[in-house]
């Protein structure tokens, strides 16, 4: 039996017009598993969702991988009905009738009801469908079942199971028949625009691409409740659970199970194996984590030294891959957040053409060169006061910046260069039409996308979003930041006394700010003495709260590092010897497939550590992808001959003068000069002589995110 690399699990919608912008039930909710995990995705409109649908098997097939699409509408009816309707048994012979007798817009507007009415009218009865739920009369078409007859049978086979709904039902709860009516058609466009690479199962049997089959999410309801995340809307936690359960199948078995029913009737998937769906269920989902680092990912290659940056920067980047998960945040509260997916634009920026100026608004094509002279009419169109009616070609209005133009009007004079005694307004012309008017969708169109995913959005970007009218979106949850400090001479809090041979801690609360000013959600871990027990239990207790792990001092290879000895032994550990001055040594580690970076106990080399290799890598585990600091070259304010082999770092600032001076002390536990400087001086692997002027390049610690 052939695998499916992807499951698609839709939950339909028969509504009449758009679903809020805020993702909401009874709208388009499609869930998509792959092996690199689930997604839910929410659509307004059935246009949009099928275009989605398109998108993605196109990308499915053109990478080579198989899809199964599933959807909770019946595929066909009760025996009798398509041979009745188009003279055959062929289910998809009727797919092909019901395309051509429904509209279905853009804006989810349809005559499913009439369409209904119109087939009703070719049998004996009142049927076979039935249910009216608008304001306005339909002609055979019954409002309710009462009274009702049909020359076909009330239900398939299929529809016995528990909670099933028949499919001639068009209106009020569990109305499967106005979701058939309007899914059907829209199943038969995937069908004609990817002709061979898609089949409908169980009417075709062949394997190809795409495989459409009909679900039941309310097979598994009960374990679907149970696996829904907090607040979740039902209907995402279905498509989610079931696409994750299907995915989860052994692939002989869910293709076997996609074969079953009857062929003329259609079939539920997964009907009579609802046990062996759940125990799929809850082995995909419960718990939900998100994806997990390769065990071996830090690992360098055998013989392997000393690593320069710029090597050790592209192994790093190529180990990881986001691990945070995705949730839906009101727009006015995603400062910082990052996007899991593109956002589109909800409508157009403007919404309509609109004024850019204070002036007169009037048709273009009443003016002409030299001084032109119009009527003006009564009333004026301002910003949110529309003006009521049309402009007549050769007059003009008083329009104000923002309003929209009325009808009759493209283009606007300002006004400084009119003149007007109320009752006429002149100007020079000729004027260029359409001069001092914005376009409909000149910022941004309805339906094109605003941003793309990963983007780490910024005060300017919630502007964007909101008069988008995008008042949800959906982001990367916060990586979550633990931040650990161990040994015995640490003294964790500052309040506390501390001994000569002791010191307070200080990398513990800079690592948990940058954390913070780099928009995760930093965790505190706290201290841990020397004792390889009471850090392995802290590591195996922070390893289910948080995504990564930052240490700092015991990764080294001494007699007390027992951070390096217990990820030596239980975990997985490389050591990095990094060509970089200060911060040689790096350990980058797995503990129970969480991530932990073993960064030095110098404060000094901790930071740059922290700077160049971990905003990078964190930034990438949280899904905003690799960033790289913005330097610039100035001239050096000092003098220093370096030799080759190592890129080094030094603590540095700007002169009034534009040059970049460097704190008095190389000295790796002269922490004063980490709060001296405002950024870095990043001297190159080869061997240089800087005195004052030479170009350097200078990184401020904005560039960093600090």
């Amino acid at each position: 039996m052939s695998r499916f690399d992807t499951v698609v699990v839709v939950d339909w919608s028969g509504a009449a017009s758009p679903s809020p912008a805020r993702p909401a039930k009874d709208a388009i909710w499609i869930g998509i598993a792959r092996d690199t995990g689930t997604e839910a995705q929410y659509h307004r409109t059935r246009h949009a969702a099928t275009e989605a649908l398109a998108d993605l098997f196109q990308t499915e097939i053109a990478a080579g991988r198989r899809v199964l699409a599933g959807f909770d509408f019946p595929f066909a009816y009760p025996r009798g009905f398509a041979r009745a309707l188009t003279g055959t048994d062929d289910p998809l012979a009727l797919w092909a009738e019901l395309a051509a007798r429904i509209s279905d817009g853009p804006d989810n507007a349809n005559n499913r009801l009439d369409a209904a009415a119109a087939i009703n009218r070719l049998f004996p009865g009142t049927g076979p469908f039935w249910g009216n739920g608008l304001g306005r009369d339909i002609a055979d078409l019954p409002r309710t079942k009462a009274g009702y007859a049909s020359p076909f049978a009330d239900r398939r086979r299929c529809d016995t199971t528990p909670g099933a709904q028949p499919v001639w039902k068009l209106a009020g709860a569990g109305s499967v028949g106005s979701q058939a009516l309007l899914g059907i058609p829209r199943l038969q466009s995937l069908r004609v625009r990817f002709g061979a690479d898609i089949s409908v199962r169980p009417f075709e049997t062949q394997d190809t691409a795409v495989t459409l089959v009909e679900l039941f999410p309310s097979l598994i309801a009960g374990t679907v409740a149970d696996l829904a995340e907090e607040a979740e809307i039902k209907d995402r936690a279905q498509v989610r659970v079931l696409a994750s359960a299907l995915r989860a199948l052994e692939p002989g078995k869910l293709d076997a199970l996609s074969r079953e029913g009857d062929v003329v009737e259609g079939w539920i998937l997964g009907l009579g194996h609802a046990a062996l769906l759940e125990q799929a269920a809850r082995r995909a989902c419960a718990p939900l984590l998100p994806p997990r680092l390769r065990d071996d990912c830090f690992a360098m290659p055998q013989g392997v030294a000393w690593v320069p940056v710029d090597e050790a920067l592209a192994r790093l980047r190529a180990a990881l891959h986001p691990v945070t998960g995705v949730e839906q945040l009101r727009t006015a509260e995603a400062m910082g957040r990052i996007l899991a997916e593109p956002v589109m634009a909800r409508r157009s920026n403007p919404p309509l053409p609109n004024s850019a100026v204070d002036g007169y608004g009037f048709a273009f094509a009443a003016t002409g060169a030299g001084v032109n002279r119009l009527p003006l009419l009564a009333g004026r169109a301002a910003a949110g006061q529309p003006y009521d009616g049309p402009v007549p070609q050769g007059h003009a209005l008083r329009i104000l910046t923002g309003a929209t133009l009325p009808q009759g009007v493209d283009t606007v004079v300002l006004e400084e260069d009119t003149a007007t005694d109320g009752a006429l307004v002149a100007f020079d012309g000729p004027v260029r039409a359409r001069a001092n008017t914005r376009r409909a969708g000149e910022d941004v169109a309805e339906g094109t996308q605003a941003l793309p995913a990963g983007h780490r959005l910024r005060a300017p970007d919630l502007a964007l979003l909101s008069a988008l009218g995008l008042s949800h979106l959906p982001v990367r949850s916060r990586l979550r930041v633990g931040v650990l400090s161990t040994g015995d001479e640490i003294v964790p809090d500052p309040a506390d006394s501390a001994l000569p041979h002791q010191i307070w801690d200080a990398n513990r609360p800079m690592l948990l700010a940058l954390a913070a000013g780099w928009h995760c959600a930093p965790v505190d871990l706290g201290h841990v003495r020397d004792d390889r027990a009471l850090i392995r239990d802290r590591l195996d207790e922070a390893a289910g709260q948080v995504d990564v792990i930052l240490t700092s001092g015991g990764a080294s290879a001494g007699d007390e590092d027992h951070v390096s000895a217990l990820l030596r032994a239980q975990g997985t550990l490389s050591s990095w010897r990094i060509a970089l001055k200060p911060g040689r040594p790096l350990a980058l580690a797995l503990w129970q497939g969480v991530p932990v970076f073993g960064l030095p106990g110098n404060p000094v080399a901790a930071l740059v550590c922290a700077l160049v290799f971990a905003r990078p890598a964190l930034s990438l585990l949280a899904g905003a992808g690799w960033v790289e600091p913005v330097g610039f070259t100035v001239p050096a304010g000092f003098s220093k001959s370096k030799k080759p082999g190592r890129r080094e770092y030094l603590r540095a600032r700007l002169t009034a003068q534009g040059t970049a001076e460097v704190f008095g002390s190389e000295g790796s536990g002269r922490i004063s000069g980490l709060s001296w400087a405002d950024g870095l001086v990043e001297l190159p692997d080869a061997a240089l002589d800087v005195t004052p002027g030479t170009p350097v390049r200078y990184i401020p610690y904005s560039a960093f995110g600090i």
